[in-house]
This record gives structure tokens, sequence and C-alpha cells, in this order.
């Protein structure tokens, strides 16, 4: 009797997170130079978004991601601009922690609001979100225009995140939207041009979280 597809390849969580990030790790361009804390972030988003040339786009400012664990040790909130982020972000891991998300897309003040304004829901997400955005770690991994909102409120003085993680994903201004996120002081970790999505943002949210449990080196959770 032949063998199922399961048997033939399926491993155990813990075998596919280490042959996963050993599989990314040998892939990576040896002409990338970052910390090791990076390292581990840059290989949680290429594996989520399964293409190793992802990588030489992915951006890191100055201290960002130490930036960003201090936040979050701090009882930071995660802010996401849509649910599919929101739901990608580690429920366990969020629970060890003790931190939580909040994502207001779908609900009826953004609604009501981006018809009153006459803008779209993810415009009116974030600046019905800026009462909480101080100090938040935000990401962004859909719409080009909820970051290009965010960035707004920074410019206007309105807020002031602890974290932006800026990868929305598409062809109209997204490109833009991350090149003027890289000419502001605020923190921030991207991918350049048109790629990113809810799965690279979500998966850079779940490294910082596996991230806060070793302060040396990176451990891996099992997903």
């Amino acid at each position: 009797m032949s063998t199922s597809l399961v048997q033939r390849y399926a491993l155990l969580p813990d075998e596919i997170d280490r042959e996963s990030l050993r599989m990314v790790q040998a892939s990576l361009p040896k002409s990338i130079s970052l910390s090791p804390r990076e390292h581990y972030v840059l290989c949680r988003i290429v594996r989520a978004e399964g293409d190793p040339g992802i990588a030489t786009e992915v951006r890191f400012s100055p201290q960002a991601v130490e930036l960003g664990l201090q936040a979050l040790k701090s009882g930071a909130e995660i802010i996401t601009d849509v649910r599919m982020v929101e739901m990608g972000i580690s429920k366990p891991l969020l629970k060890s922690r003790g931190l939580f998300t909040r994502c207001v897309i779908d609900t009826p003040e953004v609604a009501a609001r981006a018809q009153r304004e006459g803008t779209t829901r993810s415009v009116a997400s974030l600046r019905e979100l800026a009462p909480h955005l101080n100090g938040a770690v935000v990401a962004v991994g859909n719409a080009p225009t909820a970051l290009l909102a965010l960035l707004d409120l920074v410019d206007a003085g309105e807020v002031s995140p602890s974290l932006i993680i800026g990868m929305p994903v598409g062809f109209v201004a997204c490109a833009e939207s991350k090149e003027e996120l890289t000419k502001r002081a605020a923190p921030y970790i991207s991918i350049m041009g048109r790629r990113g999505g809810s799965s690279a943002a979500a998966a850079t949210v779940n490294a910082l979280l596996d991230l806060m449990k070793a302060p040396e080196e990176p451990q891996q959770e099992a997903k």
C-alpha cells in the first residue's frame, strides 16, 4: 500500500518551524547585513511570503526592532488596519505576553465616518483610531491609503506610534506610501515597492512577540 501524501511530506509543528527557518536562512542573499534580531524578523517575513526575493526589499529604520520590543514590553497596544492582519497575529503569544490588538475597519462608526468625510474606510479607520495610536505598534498590511492616513496624523503632530509596520500591498500609491514612511522620523519596518500584505505584517508582529521572551537569542515558537 502506498504512503499517503501526509506521511510522505508532512512534519510536526516544531519540525516545520525549524526546517522552514533553516531553508529561509539558506536562501537569503549573503550581502544582507542585519543585527541578529533584524535577521530573525526578516526570516519570519520571508517565510510568511514564501519568497526569498523579498528579502532585499525589507527595510528597518535604526533601532526599529528594539523600540518595538520596548513598547510591547511596556504593554503597548497593537493596532492593525484590517482584520486579516489581526487574525494572523498569534493568540497564544498575545495571551502569554498580556497584550491586545485593536482593529475598527468593519465597525459602524468607521463606515459612517468614511461616508461623512467622503473617504475610504481604510482612511476613516486610522482617523478613528487616533486616540489609541500614541505609543502603539501599528501594523498596516492592506491598503496604502491607511498608511498615508497614519503618516498624515504623524505629520500633524497628532500621534506618535512606537513602531510602524508599513507593509501595504498593491499598485496605486503603494510604493509611494512606503517611500513616504522612510522619510519620517517614526520608527518603521517596511517592504519597499508593491509587495507586502497581511501575512507579512502579521509575521512581523509575531516575530516581535517571539523575541520578547529571549533578550539575546531568538527562540522559535511553534505556530
